[in-house]
């Protein structure tokens, strides 16, 4: 029997273990269950390499709950310790046991799965136990040993007649802590963090049904055995190459990930990658709504199939935690409790690779089925449009494979719309003049007219066009985007067939302040425009810069300028009928009727025109045809 102090830097190791270094109680189970695979897998490692003689079975992992005791039990059957070790990996705080085993073994351990790197995560039983205990026996033969410590720096030592080889880890439940006593938390707590973990892990048993034989009676029932309740899937699906995985297992593997989502991802990203870093993973691309902020934190971060976090900002591109999914590496620098990440080179080059390898996968999509990436484009564009305005690669990237879709229908990349429109939609300096809407239904007016004059019109109606559009412009040359209700398409596109008005200069100076009059509490500045005649009386105009700088309040951009006033330019179409009726009627009740018709028009063209000024114009209309 032996008596000692814990070999730590400070006397209060253990207050230090409770409130700073793991704040969260419940990673307790997740430490131990790694110890306990760690001791697994090295056993595994000895066995392959020839150093341990003769077979080991198929070893798992036991948690055992006494709630009358109040004890809670971990128990493997992995290499376990010899007195020795006991001192050495025990009682000599921050020396770890997986660091040397690693360094020992360097040339052919390197992929055999060992988790423990900190040494220090045994001790975050104390957090929930007053006392713990270790029963354990070292595979080599050696004498059991048994230690056990109350949560002080001072611990006992003895032999043990613990017969076969592994550790027990006895925790005698604290009474603040009792809740790690009750099953269903200790399955809750299995599941969150172990569920994936390279050895099964065994709580209590269950009954199944053993399968009738062929040619059975109908009314014979089934028999029922008693197995081991195995509460993880220690070979999941981002763990095996993507050549031996089918759509249905990606699928399954998406179900058993999200258990409470009920609709098929539209296709999945495997990560595998050795050099300069270790990681594997899947990524999954679920149907995407238009709003970006309630969708994050489903991607699970994994350091050797351990539960880490589901917050991966920094390691994963923002706006690819946008997606679902799995990533799982050994490099990845966590701080001492494993509960974060901490600022690395490494991370960077993880978070580029798996930018670029997101980027591969579109381009091969599109690539190898266009047609198919188009159905899925309204589903995955927000994905990609924030990916583009956020990681400049990406953009570049992105070239290949983002698509412009159009109000009729048509799906067009970039150098497509290009080719379409350089012959027809340019200014007086020569640039090209992307005319977009972001709302078919409420533009309807001014998307017909534009199409009728042979115009292309995009739907881009996602809540960050606003900034990419402004990126777009700043990173191509001579582009513009104008949105198809804005400043007036005769103002904006250079036409070989100029409009002459229908109004002499003398009849629009007489009728400018006319209208002018009629609107001035409105604040519109009128403007006198030679239109199709075709087009409406009157339209309201926003300046382009104007309206992104409201869209772009209003989706969480910046607040510097205020709440900017609505300000529109009132165009009036010189070549409409209406325009000369009005200029001839001699009655001024009757012209200015005319004019707020007119007026409410426009208005209710931009959906403007609202609560009682939208009955007046209905009244007014009635009143009109009679």
């Amino acid at each position: 029997m032996s008596k000692g102090k814990i070999n730590v830097a400070v006397e209060n190791i253990f207050p230090l273990i409770k409130k700073f270094l793991y704040s969260d109680h419940e990673i307790f189970l997740r430490e131990l269950i790694s110890n306990a695979t760690d001791a697994t897998t090295k056993l595994a490692h000895l066995s392959s390499i020839g150093e341990i003689k003769g077979d080991i079975g198929l070893p798992k992992i036991e948690i055992k709950i006494d709630s009358k005791k109040k004890t809670l039990r971990v128990i493997d059957q992995g290499v376990g310790m010899s007195m020795d070790e006991v001192n050495k990996y025990i009682n000599e705080v921050a020396f770890s046991g997986a660091e040397e085993f690693l360094e020992k073994y360097k040339d052919t351990a390197q992929d055999s799965g060992i988790i423990g790197h900190f040494g220090l995560g045994f001790y975050s039983a104390f957090m929930v136990a007053d006392k713990v205990e270790i029963i354990t026996k070292s595979h080599q033969k050696e004498t059991g040993a048994h230690w056990t410590c109350d949560g002080s720096p001072e611990y006992n030592l003895v032999k043990s007649d613990k017969k076969e080889r592994g550790t027990e880890v006895i925790l005698h439940i604290s009474k603040d802590s009792k809740e790690f006593l009750e099953e269903s938390r200790i399955r809750e707590l299995l599941v969150k963090y172990n569920k994936f973990m390279p050895i099964p892990i065994k709580l209590g048993t269950k009954e199944v049904e053993i399968p009738l034989p062929e040619g059975a009676p109908e009314d014979q029932k089934p028999e029922k055995e008693t197995i081991d309740d195995i509460i993880n899937n220690s070979n999941p699906a981002w763990t095996k190459t993507p050549k031996e995985l089918s759509d249905d297992d990606y699928n399954s593997f998406y179900r058993e990930l999200y258990p409470n989502q009920f609709e098929t991802p539209l296709f999945n990203i495997h990560l595998n990658v050795d050099y300069p870093f270790h990681l594997t993973g899947i990524l999954y691309f679920p149907k995407i709504n238009n709003d970006i902020n309630v969708q994050k934190d489903r991607i699970q971060l994994y350091q050797n199939q351990v539960f880490v976090t589901d917050n991966v900002e920094g390691i994963v591109p923002e706006f690819l935690t946008l997606l679902r999914g799995v990533i799982d590496s050994p490099d990845i620098p966590l701080n001492v409790s494993r509960s974060y990440l901490q600022a690395d080179g490494a991370v960077k080059k993880i978070s580029n690779y798996i930018t670029r390898k997101v980027g591969d996968k579109l381009s091969s999509l599109f690539k190898k089925d266009r047609k198919a990436f188009e159905e899925k484009w309204n589903d995955i564009k927000v994905v990609i449009e924030y990916g583009m305005l956020s990681e400049d690669k990406f953009f570049e990237k992105a070239e290949k494979f983002a698509l412009y879709p159009t109000t009729k229908g048509e799906f067009l990349t970039y150098g497509e719309l290009e080719e379409k429109i350089k012959t027809t939609q340019t200014d007086k300096d020569d640039k090209l003049v992307i005319l977009y809407t972001s709302n078919i239904e409420e533009q309807h007016s001014y998307i017909s007219s534009a199409e009728d004059k042979g115009y292309t019109v995009l739907l881009l109606d996602s809540p960050i066009i606003s900034h990419l559009i402004q990126k777009m412009e700043g990173s191509k040359d001579k582009i513009s985007f104008a949105r198809v209700d804005g400043d007036s398409i005769e103002n904006l596109i250079k036409k070989d067939e100029v409009i002459i008005s229908k109004l002499s200069d003398k009849e629009k100076e007489k009728l400018k302040p006319m209208i002018e009059e009629i609107v001035k509490e409105n604040g519109y500045i009128v403007q006198m425009e030679s239109m199709d005649s075709k087009s409406l009386p009157f339209v309201l105009a926003q300046p382009e810069f104007m309206r992104r700088m409201k869209e772009m309040q209003q989706n969480g951009g910046s607040g510097m300028m205020g709440n900017m006033p609505e300000m529109y330019t009132l165009l009036v179409n010189t070549n409409h009928e209406l325009i000369s009726d009005i200029l001839k009627t001699k009655a001024a009740k009757k012209r200015e009727r005319l004019i707020i018709q007119a007026l409410d028009l426009a208005k209710l063209s931009q959906g403007l025109l609202k609560g009682e000024a939208l009955t007046k114009f209905l009244q007014r209309s009635l009143d009109l045809i009679k």
